[in-house]
């Protein structure tokens, strides 16, 4: 996960922590650490990197703000309740971060690996795909979606050439029901479709004729919401910048 430059800072509404900053010393199971340096801050969570004599450690907090005069804190206890349950689901696997604990409500704390975010054009080990593919069919398997693939900079590239996924704020994980199996199955299948269209982008040459043609033809779904959700996702980015809330319109909000 790389550390990002300082960002101007959003209206306090817009912040899961209001016109509060992260904290900055936290004690995680009897192990103190002091804080590094503040990756994000949005609507639903603030993410900020943490150093003790242990090691480095990245807490992300959920919501704990009000909006407009309402308790807003139980978004935060269920988005971490949700995150925290789905990476200890995971953590058996290589290439999720080992889930290290808690702090107050709504924060779950995770061990920080050394990387960068995957970029446009770079140059990877051959076995980079190949060990994501794996990743995502192992969490596949264990009935989770991750949801979050679309971009390439979700993935990050581990100093140690691996991949790593760490974000699980929207994936999504199977339950009884048989409408969340169906939405879960529909979710895969969009995960599979992002790893192919990345694998095709950066390392065609360890694709077959089949994978090629898959990684060229989105689900009716996907380009449905690239239909009608990116003239939404535009005008949403125009209006952050007029709140203060981004800098630019153009690509992702930064860190």
């Amino acid at each position: 996960m790389s550390v990002s430059k300082k960002q101007k800072k959003s209206p306090a509404w817009l912040r899961a922590l209001g016109r509060r900053e992260m904290p900055e010393r936290i004690d995680v199971d009897d192990k103190r650490f002091a804080m590094e340096k503040s990756f994000k801050h949005d609507f639903f969570a603030a993410t900020g990197l943490y150093q003790g004599d242990s090691g480095r450690v990245v807490l992300k907090v959920g919501r704990q703000a009000s909006l407009l005069g309402f308790p807003m804190r139980w978004t935060g206890r269920f988005l971490f309740r949700r995150e925290s349950r789905l990476l200890n689901k995971t953590q058996h696997l290589k290439g999720i971060p080992a889930l290290t604990g808690s702090w107050e409500d709504t924060g779950l704390v995770h061990e920080f690996i050394e990387g960068h975010p995957l970029t446009k054009g770079e140059s990877i080990a051959d076995d980079f795909f190949p060990r994501l593919e794996a990743l995502i069919t192992a969490m596949h398997e264990l009935g989770i979606a991750y949801v979050d693939l679309e971009k390439r900079e979700n993935v990050l590239v581990g100093d140690d050439g691996g991949p790593w996924l760490f974000d699980f704020q929207i994936a999504w994980d199977r339950s009884g029901w048989f409408l969340t199996r169906w939405i879960l199955r529909i979710l895969q299948r969009s995960d599979r479709y992002h790893l192919l269209k990345h694998w095709r982008r950066l390392r065609p040459d360890q694709l077959d004729e089949a994978r090629l043609r898959e990684s060229q033809s989105p689900p009716f779904w996907i380009a449905g919401h690239r239909l009608i959700f990116r003239p939404i996702t535009r005008l949403r980015r125009y209006i952050l910048v007029l709140l203060g809330a981004r800098s630019t319109s153009k690509g992702r909000s930064p860190g």
